[in-house]
This record gives structure tokens, sequence and C-alpha cells, in this order.
């Protein structure tokens, strides 16, 4: 087969796994640029027109650092590997940290308003960097001008990075794919596990507790899995950075009203994040038992054991991740204890649902010949997963807005705050939303573990 064919599918390939979560968060963003300074019809081809480009650029990038270190560091080596890529990862975001120079976010009453706060938040700039030609060729446009030199730009040097690309993947692909297929060293410490993780789960019954322990120890084997806890662990911490950055409380007087919409939104966001990660964590679950499914069926094993525990060991962390992200979220925004109250209850209702969403869905749309956990979620299931978990975020979140539009409201007219039947009955129906969506999804799930056919 052509060389080069190889290296355009392998980049297509790469380029989707990559980019499909960010071009799908940008829907919306461009949406809403496109009615604000009305854009258009043809301004969101022209958006797609612009951002392509500096999507393909990364893939690029990665593809072409991930051809010289497999031919630098054998397969034995790869935790070696993946320490150099965490190092690295690391030390990018402190530059990048540093070169926002967060010291003027210290003290933003130096501003004169508000609009100069945030445009502090766009720097670095330059006119060297592809993210700022997409940004002068999208604001260009809507400012009814259509300028071609950063797209030109855009589109050369996407063209100049693919070609130099393919002529690394000619000279480096042959020797690098023979030294990918050395075993790589594995050290199975069985002990350690049940010493550990067996005596915390002694209470279970004996199928749950073996499935439990099962399931963590091939997640901690599998490095590309485990590996993606060091980008989550990043990703949490600029979360947390991006709501301590934001003006409150601090130069310009910010109304009590726009703390609690800010805590409240956040719900819909942090619970977008919460999907995401259990598109990627717990929809492969079920197709990582590959075709050992079969015999799982054809045994006298419960196949809702292990249902259970793979909902429970996916279930478990991201809760303990969603309260935290509230909590500290919540506790950075100064909200009132009514607020910390239904952020935490809400969005551990939402955890419930959303995990059980993703393991159902990914129960309905299995991959079992996919190797790569990574590759799982940007199938049409992960697809149709995310799909069901916005809708599901956007009907609580309008359901709690009518209790919480009335706690404000009895605020803003100094009354004494109480939980009255409708705000109770609101809360009720959020409750009982999530409650259902819980219970049909793992019942759904199980009923499709039980029909497969192999």
């Amino acid at each position: 087969m052509d060389w080069l064919r190889i290296y355009l599918a392998k980049l297509s390939e790469t380029l989707l796994h990559s980019s499909w979560m960010v071009a799908l968060m940008a829907v919306p963003i461009f949406a809403a640029y496109g009615v604000v300074f009305r854009g258009g019809v043809l301004f969101m081809p022209y958006a797609v027109l612009a951002v392509f480009p500096l999507l393909v650029l990364p893939a690029v990038g990665g593809s072409a650092l991930t051809l010289v270190l497999v031919n630098i560091f054998p397969a034995r080596r790869t935790r070696d590997l993946l320490s150099i890529v965490a190092l690295g990862a690391a030390g990018g975001l402190i530059l990048l940290f540093r070169l926002i120079r967060p010291e003027r976010l210290a003290s933003p009453e130096g501003f004169r308003n508000l609009l100069d706060f945030i445009a502090v938040l766009r720097t670095p700039t330059s006119p060297y960097l592809p993210s700022e030609w997409v940004s002068q060729a999208i604001m260009e446009f809507l400012r009814g001008k259509v300028d071609l030199m950063p797209l030109a730009l855009l589109w050369s040097t996407a063209a100049a990075f693919v070609t130099l690309g393919a002529l690394l993947h000619r000279r480096l692909f042959a020797p690098g794919f023979t030294k990918a297929q050395e075993a790589a060293e594995r050290f199975v410490r069985g002990g350690w596990w049940r010493l550990t993780v067996g005596t915390m789960l002694g209470f279970l019954p004996v199928a749950k507790r073996e499935f439990v322990i099962k399931d963590i120890k091939l997640f901690f084997r599998d490095t590309t899995q485990w590996s993606q806890l060091i980008l989550l662990a990043v990703l949490v911490l600029v979360y947390l950075f991006n709501i301590k950055t934001l003006p409150l409380h601090r130069g310009e007087a910010v109304g009590f009203f726009y703390v609690t919409l800010v805590s409240f939104l956040n719900l819909g966001l942090a619970g977008f994040v919460l999907a995401a990660i259990a598109a990627r964590f717990i929809f492969p679950a079920v197709s990582l038992e590959g075709r050992h499914m079969w015999l799982l069926r054809s045994s006298p094993l419960d196949l809702g054991a292990l249902l259970w525990s793979k909902y429970w060991v996916g279930t478990v962390p991201l809760l303990a991740l969603a309260l935290l992200l509230t909590g500290l979220t919540n506790v950075l925004l100064e909200v009132r204890p009514f607020m910390m109250a239904v952020g935490l209850v809400t969005i551990a209702g939402l955890t419930f649902a959303i995990a059980a969403l993703a393991l159902a869905f990914g129960a309905l749309y299995p991959q079992f010949e996919t190797e790569n956990a990574a590759q799982i979620p940007t199938s049409f299931g992960g697809l149709v997963y995310m799909m069901a978990t916005i809708a599901l975020l956007a009907a609580v979140i309008f359901v709690l807005w009518q209790a919480v539009y009335q706690y404000v409201r009895s605020v803003y007219l100094g009354r004494p705050m109480v939980v009255e039947a409708s705000m109770l009955v609101w809360f009720a129906v959020a409750a009982a939303l999530c409650a259902a969506v819980t219970a049909a999804s793992l019942w759904v799930g199980l009923r499709r573990m039980e029909r497969m056919e192999f």
C-alpha cells in the first residue's frame, strides 16, 4: 500500500479523535457570534473554513512527535515516554501561565471597566500565532469585510505541516512500527490489589467484589487509560483558575443576582465537563470487555453484577470530581448556603444519571473490535450519548431555574428566605428526572447485555 495513503488515513483518524470535542463545543460559540453580529447564512461555512486548518496543525504536530519518540524509546520504556510527555505538558502549562502575566489580574480595580479586564484575558496574542489568524479572519467577516490573508496563512501553514509530516512519516514509520511491536513489560501484583482494594470491599458479595477488582486492575494496566488522569488534573486546575479570575467581589461591585446566576449556570458547564469525562472513561467500559463478553454471558455469573461493578467503578470517582468542582467553584464565588446546597445536590444527581447514560449507550453501541479505548467515544454511539446528556442537562437546568428564580426574587425584595411548597415541587421534579434517567438507563443497558449476540 502507498505510504502516503497510509499517512493521510492515519492523520485523518487522529484529527477526528483529537478534535471532535473541540468542534462540538465550538458550534454554540460560533452560533452565538453569528446571531449577535448578524453574520448571515455564510458565517458558519466560513468559520469552518477558518477553524479546520487550526485543528490540523496540532494533529500533525502530535503525530510527528509520536513518530520521533517511538523511534527513540522502545516499547519497554513506555513509562519513561509517558513521564517525558507529562513533564513537557506541565512545563508548557507553566510557561503559558507565566506568559499571561497573572499578576495583572490580582488587582482588577486598576482597570477602567469590565471590558478592559476581559481584554487582558486575551493575551498572549501575536501575529505569528495561527489562533490569531483565525480570530482575525472571523472578526473581519463579522464586520462585513472578507480578508483572505489570514485564510491564506492558515491553509498554507497547514499544507506545509502536512507535507513535512508526510516526509517524516516516510522516513520513520516503518522502523517505528517495528519497534512498537515489542512486548511491553507488565507486572501483575494480585496480592497487593487484594490486600488493599479487596479489604476495603470486603462487605460486597464475592462476584461483585471480583468484578470491581478486575475493572480497577485493567484500568491501571492500560497506559492509554490512566495516563489521561494527568490531563484531567490539568483541566480541573484550569477550570478552577478560570472561575477564580472572574471579576467578582473585587473591583467593580457585582450584585447578588450575577453571582447566583454564574453559580447556577456553572451547573450546566460542570455537567458538560462530567459528560465528556464519562464519555472517555465510562462509555467504553462494555466495549473493553472485547470478545470475552460471550464468556461472561455463557457463564453462570450474573450480568447484573458485572453492570453494577462497571457503574460504580466509574461513578464513585466521577462523583468525587463533581462535588470537588462544584464545591470549590461555589466557594470561590462566595455563594450563599442555599445555592451551595442546591449546587452540590444537583450535581450529585446529574452525576448518577450521566454515568448511567454513558454505560447504557456504551452497551447499546458496543465496539468489541476496537483496542484503543480513546477511539470508542468518537463513534456514533458517543455522539448520541452526548446529545442525550445535553438534553438531560437542559431539562434539569430549566426545571431548577423556576425554584432558583423564586429564591433570587425573595432575596431581592428583602423577604425572609423560606422554602415554599412550589420550590419543593420543582426540586422533586428535578430529582425524579435524574432518578428516572438513572434507573431507565441501567435497565436498558442490562437488557442489551443479556441480548448480545456474537
